[in-house]
């Protein structure tokens, strides 16, 4: 994909979109269910995750990086 086509915004939202798809497949998965996106399953996403992290930092934009451990999953659930 050629990033650097795209404006700032664009790419923080695709990046926020990853996190979302992310945190919903951690949220099913601690209340028993199968995850709907496989992120963690399907190599695509990080590489995709990767390339829009090496963009926003070429920008010099400043964004919170995806932490990708699976104990990352029950997070929101224990505040």
């Amino acid at each position: 994909m050629n990033y650097q086509a795209f404006t700032n915004d664009s790419l923080t939202m695709m990046y926020e979109a990853i996190r979302g798809a992310l945190a919903a497949d951690d949220a099913l998965m601690s209340q028993g269910g199968q995850p709907r996106f496989r992120v963690r399953d399907t190599a695509e996403w990080k590489q995709h995750a990767s390339e829009l992290e090496s963009e926003m930092l070429k920008r010099g934009m400043f964004f919170e990086v995806i932490d990708w451990r699976e104990d990352q999953a029950t997070l929101p659930f224990e505040r």
